[in-house]
């Protein structure tokens, strides 16, 4: 009997239509009032084998995808060809403003500009390549794949994670996958308070969820989020078709999962498809800033990336289907060779895994037009920095692995991507840095007109000023266009009347623009100083993601962005004595300098985000009508959040029930070696030589209260203690 016949029997179920439908959050959970120990936390095991990949030998075997269809070979024309046309461009128009005799400083100006422009030029080029993009059609027929949805958790909010979770079991049940879709959290977290919680939540999950709720929380932490992944392959792979793997904070609806599956099961040669997700739940400026220009601008680059990608797409890590014995076969990462930051494990492990997966013959699609995909975004400025260091290191290590063996050519070029999307911004620095220099040398040195003895013509330095501007303006207009092609695109569509209508969608991509060009250059500063520590080799770490920030103090922002307020003053009074022309072009990158403080603090205000929302700005569809996964979400949420222990460990010693519930998530004999049980045999030591259960906590190590809560045993004497 599976887990939703469970559910049925127990009566949280209603038939609407001739068809059994879950409750609302309200009923569901007022009707299942289980005691959290139902059934094994884990299913009987399944094993695949996920042999590691050798990146410098032959690819394993695979289907044969065949060649590229001629509208993808159409899209790669425009985008790439376009880009080289753009390239080219550059070069002759900079060299001919520089003229004949071009100096060191005016070279490594002109390499520099030629790579920004063509990059800005790029992305123009693939959002017109987007014209080109194949329409996806969701077969229908039978389809008897068995789907496992996957959810790494890491030190995360549980009841954040357990009200996704819930709410997408509701719909996959309301959408016909009761039987053939199972939920698997896959643990990685390490803090005691945390994993606790997590438990908790996780047992109130399996009692209200007619889909069945697995989970297993590692020991070995080995391979990060890919190690995690891994091993649940290797352990229960076998028992499923497909899997859709989702982030802490984000989810997929039950029908877009249903068209997912039937997509792979259609095409046998299919081995990934990912989705767009949206971005959702922004409080502060900075987060709805990201989210609308997310929902506005981001359908028309998806489309243009599914387009001249064609069967060779890429992999985001989340919110995608994978045929799992693909993915088993072609996917087992090693370590790399060497210390971190650029040995050890590979961090941004979802291009690497699309790659792998395309040099053995399979599909990896972006399918742009599958909507109900979401996750959230940060909060904060500083957020997103701390995020982005770990991207940016990540990204970095691809260039070890870029030209391994077997790898498709378009793979090769979401490896660049990847890595100039963090090199740009030491590029863009470097430019202003030259250009500025060469400024100073043409005011404080004196040309030589003769620079020989017997030269009979003076050497007339020349500099063509008019063509320089046309070459800025172009590469504002590549800068730009994309952004107003998209609102464009929104104006005329449904999009601007569920934006909050075509006035407030305009005013709202204009305050976009603004503050994204007052925060570009902070950007600009701090990746530029994380490739710096990258190339130094200052590791990462890792850390939980941020999910909810808070409004940082003025003594944080003020202490992090000190350099960058002293480096805008200090060009500004520079320039403002020997160039004060150069300030017409450099007042935005000075103003974002200046003001990080104030725009790094009130950006990542809820306050002036609420006021954005009551004046119609930054909004976006799925603000104004809230989709039903996410409504049930954030109504479960809370409600699994009121039942979590509000006090630590200290609730495992006086909650019958809590105990339970955790001890049901736990197996009933202590595994593992000697070696590997030392924490616990400690634990157990110092359980027993306590009088009290607050003095057991203050004796037990963070490990140690880890092994705690991995023993039934454990919890057992830990509870017998007197408070």
């Amino acid at each position: 009997m599976t887990r939703a016949d469970d559910i049925a029997e127990s009566g949280p179920l209603r038939e609407t239509a001739g068809r059994a439908l879950p409750l609302s959050a309200d009923d569901a959970w007022d009707a299942v009032d289980l005691p959290g120990t139902a059934g094994p936390a884990t299913p009987p095991e399944a094993p695949l084998e996920m042999p590691e990949q050798d990146f410098r030998g032959p690819p394993p075997q695979g289907p044969d995808a065949g060649l590229p269809r001629p509208g993808t070979i159409a899209a790669r024309i425009v985008a790439f060809g376009g880009a080289a046309a753009v390239a080219w461009i550059g070069w002759v128009e900079m060299v001919a403003a520089f003229g004949t005799q071009i100096t060191f400083l005016q070279s490594v100006l002109l390499v520099l500009f030629v790579t920004t422009f063509t990059w800005v030029g790029f992305s123009f080029c693939s959002m017109i390549a987007g014209l080109f993009a194949p329409r996806r059609v969701t077969p229908v027929g039978d389809n008897d794949a068995r789907i496992a949805v996957i959810m790494p958790v890491h030190n995360e909010d549980a009841a954040m994670t357990t009200g996704l979770l819930a709410a997408l079991a509701r719909d996959l049940y309301r959408v016909g996958l009761g039987e053939r879709a199972e939920i698997f959290v896959l643990s990685d977290s390490r803090k005691p308070v945390s994993v606790l919680e997590e438990m908790a939540a996780i047992s109130r999950l399996r009692d209200i969820s007619p889909v069945p709720v697995w989970y297993r929380r590692r020991r070995d932490n080995k391979g990060r989020k890919a190690g995690n992944v891994a091993e649940f392959v290797r352990r229960w792979g076998a028992r499923y078709d497909q899997m859709v793997v989702l982030d802490a904070d984000s989810v997929i609806g039950g029908a877009t999962i249903a068209a997912l599956s039937a997509r792979m099961s259609a095409d046998a040669s299919v081995g990934l498809i990912q989705t767009m997700p949206m971005l959702i739940g922004g409080q502060t400026i900075f987060a709805r800033l990201t989210q609308f220009a997310g929902r506005i601008y981001g359908p028309a680059i998806a489309r243009g990336v599914a387009a001249w990608s064609g069967d060779s797409g890429n992999f985001w890590g989340h919110n995608a289907i994978i045929r799992v014995s693909a993915f088993a076969r072609c996917c087992g990462l090693p370590d790399l060779p060497g210390k971190p930051p650029f040995g050890g494990h590979v961090l941004s492990h979802d291009f690497v895994e699309a790659a792998l997966l395309r040099r053995a013959g399979w599909k990896v699609r972006l399918d742009h037009d599958l909507r109900d995909s979401y996750e959230g975004c940060p909060p904060t400025l500083l957020d997103m920095a701390v995020r982005e260091r770990r991207w940016a290191q990540g990204n970095l290590q691809h260039v070890r692995l870029i030209f391994s063996r077997g790898f498709a050519w378009i793979s090769r070029a979401h490896f660049v991507i990847g890595i100039l999307g963090f090199l740009m911004s030491p590029v863009w620095l470097a430019m202003i840095l030259v250009g500025l220099t060469l400024s100073a040398n043409v005011l404080l040195s004196r040309p030589d007109y003769f620079p020989q003895t017997y030269q009979l013509f003076p050497n007339w330095p020349t500099f063509d000023p008019v063509r320089m501007l046309w070459l800025f303006v172009a590469a504002m207009l590549f800068l730009l266009l994309p952004k107003l092609i998209a609102i464009l695109r929104a104006w005329l569509r449904p999009l601007a009347r569920d934006s909050g209508g075509k006035v407030r969608l305009l005013g709202s991509a204009l305050f976009e623009i603004g503050l994204s060009a007052l925060i570009a250059p902070v950007q600009m500063l701090i990746q530029t100083r994380q490739i710096y520590e990258i190339l130094r080799g200052r590791d990462s770490g890792w850390a939980a993601q941020v999910r909810a920030g808070q409004m940082p103090s003025w003594g944080v922002v003020l202490r992090r962005h000190a350099l960058h307020v002293l480096l805008g003053l200090g060009t500004l009074v520079v320039l403002a004595f020997l160039a004060p022309w150069q300030l017409i072009w450099l007042s935005p990158i000075l103003a974002g300098l200046i003001l990080s403080p104030m725009t790094s603090r009130w950006s990542a205000s809820p306050v002036f985000g609420r006021w954005a929302r009551r004046q119609g700005l930054l909004v976006t569809p799925e603000e104004r009508r809230q989709p039903e996964i996410i409504a049930a979400a954030n109504a479960l949420s809370h409600r699994i959040a009121s039942t979590l222990p509000g006090d630590g460990l200290a609730s495992l010693g006086r909650d019958e029930r809590l105990i339970a519930r955790i001890s049901a998530l736990l197996p009933e004999a202590p595994h593992g070696t000697v070696a590997e049980r030392l924490d616990a045999i400690s634990a157990e030591a110092k359980i027993g030589h306590a009088t009290s259960r607050a003095e057991a906590l203050e004796y037990l190590s963070p490990a140690e209260q880890l092994a705690l809560l991995d023993s039934r045993h454990l919890i057992r004497a830990f509870a017998k203690l007197d408070r």
